[in-house]
């Protein structure tokens, strides 16, 4: 299970039960294969992840892994935090998705498409510039550099993005201290 709650009365999967049936038999009728992965359903084409569905605490939400490339005439898809390939489009009720049933098909459908192109987004590494303070970190501290460069680029840009919030300059050094072991044992800011 992803969370604490799942499968337990607490889990927030209750709370958008109509919803996630209407929106799980939609995607069982596109083709696509449905497979468990991060203990969520994503629906699949030639192997390759096209569709999730999933629940946030206050919504579910269908998640098109290359939503970047939809065309999105309805202007209903929002990017998924700091993700920048993958869109999401949120539900509250069932009215929403029986009245945008044809127009979340045609994006099922453009989604299908885009991935048997196989086309790809393109992304842009380490979109934030790095922090002054990181770099004089990195530089003073070999072992920290090293470790930070071994990361996955989407870790780096995780702690780019944490370690530029702050505007004192002594916030950005602490939080940079304080997830140095992190850092040094590979792990993200997320893991």
């Amino acid at each position: 299970m992803r969370c604490k709650y799942g499968a337990t009365p607490q889990c927030k999967v209750h709370t958008w039960h109509d919803e996630l049936v209407l929106l799980r038999a939609l995607l069982q009728s596109t083709g696509l294969i449905e497979e468990i992965k991060w203990g969520s359903p994503v629906y699949t084409i030639n192997g390759k992840n096209v569709i999730s569905l999933g629940v946030l605490k206050d919504s579910c939400v269908l998640g098109f892994f290359k939503g970047a490339l939809l065309s999105d005439p309805q202007q209903i898809l929002e990017q998924q935090g700091n993700i920048q390939a993958a869109r999401i489009i949120r539900f509250t009720d069932t009215e929403k998705i029986q009245r945008l049933e044809k127009s979340i098909r045609e994006y099922i459908s453009e989604a299908i498409d885009f991935e048997l192109q196989g086309l790809k987004v393109q992304t842009v590494k380490n979109p934030e510039p790095m922090p002054e303070e990181l770099l004089a970190t990195l530089e003073a501290d070999p072992e920290l550099k090293t470790a930070f460069y071994a990361l996955t680029p989407g870790r780096q840009r995780g702690y780019i993005i944490h370690f530029s919030q702050p505007k004192q300059a002594q916030t950005r050094f602490s939080r940079i201290a304080k997830h140095r072991e992190r850092i040094l044992q590979g792990l993200g800011f997320h893991d």
